[in-house]
């Protein structure tokens, strides 16, 4: 869809996209974004949107310009949370806190990457017509960490494989992780947050 175009023009498009008072937390306004972008100052510019983006509601089409020029800047992570970020605008945000169980209690040994690629399974009380539990699966994301290893608790973000069926969770819920049959996890939602479209963008 935006592959045609260039990372300058992605990202000019993306700051057009911003409403003009959007401002960043450390104080980044959508206008030194343009600034930036005119001196070439790409990387920073796509640290800046994605900050201001993730402190004010936008669209998917913001996201995914983003995403593609953080693939041309060949930055893997930044792809991939613009990638994440876009999908949560179309399915919505589950956030929780979770512990993993220590190296000695778990099948797992060691740290893996934060960054989206795990899929584990999750019991988040679901059950089948016979009244078993039903496991589900979501990748998960790990908050302000690159890895996350046994014992270990971190702020986390879940995309389900079937978000209808996660639509039942609220706030205090409490989920558990699986790899495998032995527990690998539990943690207990502290954001659920519905679909948001954000402005419309502009293609």
């Amino acid at each position: 869809m935006h592959h045609m175009d260039d990372a300058f023009t992605l990202l000019r498009q993306a700051a057009d996209l911003l409403p003009e008072e959007a401002v960043a937390e450390s104080g980044w306004t959508a206008e030194d974004v343009r600034e930036d972008i005119v001196s070439f100052e790409w990387e920073r510019v796509l640290d800046a949107l994605t900050e201001i983006g993730d402190t004010h509601p936008v669209s998917v089409g913001f996201w995914e310009r983003l995403a593609e020029a953080a693939r041309q800047m060949m930055l893997d992570r930044s792809r991939r949370w613009c990638e994440w970020r876009a999908w949560e605008v179309r399915h919505g945000t589950i956030r929780a806190t979770l512990t993993l169980v220590a190296a000695g209690e778990g099948l797992r040994r060691t740290a893996f990457s934060g960054d989206g690629r795990l899929r584990p399974m999750w019991d988040i009380g679901n059950r089948n017509a016979d009244g078993e539990r039903e496991l589900s699966i979501a990748t998960l994301w790990v908050e302000n960490v690159r890895e996350f290893g046994p014992g270990e608790t971190a702020e986390v973000r879940l995309a389900p494989l079937t978000p209808e069926r996660w639509a039942h969770l609220r706030c205090g819920d409490a989920i558990t992780m699986y790899e495998a049959r032995p527990v690998a996890g539990s943690g207990r939602v502290t954001e659920v947050v519905a679909p948001r479209p954000g402005p419309p963008a502009t293609r």
